[in-house]
């Protein structure tokens, strides 16, 4: 045999034996039936789904700088998710595709089609957007099987575009660091979850965190703290310091990062409470002239910018100036919170200028509110000169601002009700639902703790129709007096995000709990498999114990977990195990009102923590 044939023959071998490989591994399909739930899913059960194999190629438009980007993004999607690697080619073959392309006839500004059969997949975006939040929901439709069987996506159409066009997340640096590492995985976190805006809390009290040429101490000395509050009841104090700001190159990195994901960064300067590092860094921006010193606790200060000093404002113009200089973003956030007027009502400057603008009280607002007020509307017009729009924390309403003012309502779900009322845009973000980093409302644990964001309404029923219209975004945020460190940043978010996504993406008359909880088990397979922590509680039982109204004695007790995994429970005080009683999760026991109830769940061997109920005496 001459060699060319020995050549041909061996390949066609490799070639028949590389098949038979394929047609014996079994196929794995997904679901479309991700987090973000999408609006329209049109499933095809009887047809056969696309299968994933190394000859798939993912197709972008030529010229498509963007497109491209995002092509190269699936295609690490499908090699996490499935160990296959694919092709990305501006050229497409007659069948096994992806295709990305674009839209113009679709009105939804971020909206997507989705078209799947055996042979290729279309995904189809409004915009370069849209294309990204449908490739996100291939990347979510997607099983893990790691390369032990073919993966496949089911055959199906998906109709999809936002509820809301501002899709927030806030992160806190001020009170502790994250690297630029760590942020962009946290921008990562953000695009899984089809979130478009990254909030980014730089300046606080305890710390300044970004570069500013013109006020180089802010860094120098604002970005350092001798130690930190690590228990509030005992007010003990660690001696460790905190330090770490980033240059404005750094922030560029993270601007262009995000923007490759769709993501807007918003900066937020807070003004003029929250601002002891600036008074430490420059002591003459304040009332007393200090000397000032960085906190080591959290709370509300009574030291503050003062709202009287032509040079505290100047201050404030330049730095925001140089802030729109690093970020393109259409807002810029100027904080206006928990600003103490302590000192403005005993400082000669500031009662000076309230006389010079012949501002005074009224039964809504002070005349020292109406000097925030005033010293916020110049802000805003040298931000409004640079054509960009302002932000700010809801009390700033305090002092009646100009209607041009967006807000960020958090204080409870009646201010987001209050700034639409009284015609502003607003963001609705309120600690009781969407802070996930209060100590006092993340008590709740497992389902209950997702559920109070899940079942939020950020449109609330006591507005109008066109009331609502003011409603433009949802944001959820962490604040970091308690959060140190990664893990805890991550069980803060995780899975609370993926309730939150829900509730900024997808249709709100769809929404239900019970369906999002059954899509859950596999969004927490996708933080496993990219790495995140996310809080176990979530495996934990819930237990509901009442006493019965027809048995005196009697409790009535029912469990629930939220992936319907079998519950084991004692009521003798013992430690539950598989040899334990088990329950149904429909079925509701009776049982003495004295006993404590101890269950888990046991989930392949994998037992959760036990939860402990016994009613109150």
């Amino acid at each position: 045999m001459r060699k060319s044939q020995l050549a041909n023959w061996l390949f066609c071998f490799c070639m028949s034996a590389g098949m038979l490989s394929c047609a014996d591994k079994n196929v794995e399909t997904g679901s479309l039936h991700v987090i973000p739930q999408p609006q329209e899913i049109v499933e095809a059960p009887d047809d056969d789904p696309f299968v994933i194999n190394s000859s798939t190629v993912v197709c972008y438009p030529q010229d498509n700088t963007k497109m491209e980007h995002t092509a190269h993004f699936l295609a690490s999607y499908i090699k996490e998710m499935t160990g296959t690697e694919v092709k990305v080619s501006v050229d497409k073959p007659k069948k096994n595709y992806i295709s990305l392309e674009l839209d113009a006839e679709n009105p939804h500004k971020e909206g997507y089609d989705l078209d799947i059969t055996s042979d290729r997949v279309v995904l189809k975006g409004a915009t370069e957007a849209g294309v990204f939040y449908g490739t996100q929901t291939i990347h979510k439709a997607l099983p893990v099987t790691d390369g032990k069987t073919q993966a496949a996506l089911p055959a199906g159409k998906v109709k999809d575009y936002p509820t809301y066009g501002y899709r927030g997340f806030m992160i806190d640096v001020g009170r502790h660091f994250f690297s630029v590492d760590y942020l962009k995985e946290m921008i990562d976190v953000m695009a899984l979850h089809n979130i478009n805006t990254f909030h980014w809390h730089l300046t606080e009290d305890q710390g300044w965190r970004i570069e500013i040429k013109k006020y180089p101490k802010l860094t120098e000395v604002g970005a350092y703290r001798k130690g930190t509050l690590v228990n509030y009841e005992t007010q003990e104090y660690d001696s460790i310091p905190v330090s770490g700001y980033y240059t404005q190159e750094e922030a560029r990195e993270i601007i262009r990062y995000a923007a490759d994901r769709f993501i807007t960064v918003i900066p937020e300067i807070d003004m003029p409470g929250h601002m002891m590092a600036a008074l430490a860094a420059y002591p003459e921006l304040g009332c007393t002239g200090g000397p000032y010193e960085i906190p080591m606790n959290f709370g509300v200060f009574k030291e503050v910018l003062c709202g009287g000093n032509e040079q505290t404002l100047q201050f404030a113009k330049d730095v925001l100036n140089e802030i729109m200089n690093i970020f393109p973003s259409e807002y810029i956030h100027i904080g206006g919170d928990e600003c103490p007027k302590e000192r403005w009502r005993e400082c000669p400057k500031c009662q000076a200028k309230i006389r010079e603008l012949g501002l005074q009280a009224t039964p809504e607002h002070s005349k020292e509110n109406q000097l925030q007020a005033y010293f916020m509307a110049e802000v805003e017009k040298e931000i409004n000169a640079r054509g960009r729009k302002v932000l700010a924390w809801d009390e700033i309403l305090d002092g009646d601002p100009t209607k041009t003012t967006v807000i960020t309502a958090w204080t409870s779900p009646k201010a987001a009700v209050k700034s639409a009322r009284l015609g502003h845009q607003t963001i609705v973000c309120p600690i009781t639902n969407l802070y996930f980093s209060n100590p006092g409302y993340n008590r709740l644990k497992g389902v209950a703790s997702v559920a109070r964001v899940y079942n939020f309404n950020p449109s609330s029923d006591e507005l109008t129709a066109d009331e609502k219209k003011n409603i433009i975004g949802v944001q959820g945020c962490i604040w970091t007096e308690w959060t140190k460190d990664s893990l805890k940043m991550e069980w803060q978010m995780m899975p609370r995000i993926a309730a939150l996504a829900e509730l900024q993406w997808s249709a709100p008359e769809k929404k239900e709990l019970s369906g999002f909880l059954k899509r859950l088990p596999h969004q927490l397979d996708l933080y496993t498999r990219h790495g995140y922590h996310y809080k176990q509680d979530i495996y934990d039982v819930n237990i509901d114990m009442k006493r019965s109204e027809s048995e005196p004695g009697k409790a009535e007790v029912t469990f629930t977990t939220f992936d319907d995994a079998p519950v084991y429970y004692t009521t003798d005080g013992s430690e539950p195990t598989s040899s334990s009683t088990c329950v149904k999760l429909s079925e509701r026991i009776s049982v003495p009102d004295s006993v404590t109830i101890r269950a888990k769940a046991i989930r392949d061997g994998k037992e959760s923590e036990i939860t402990e109920c016994r009613l109150k005496k």
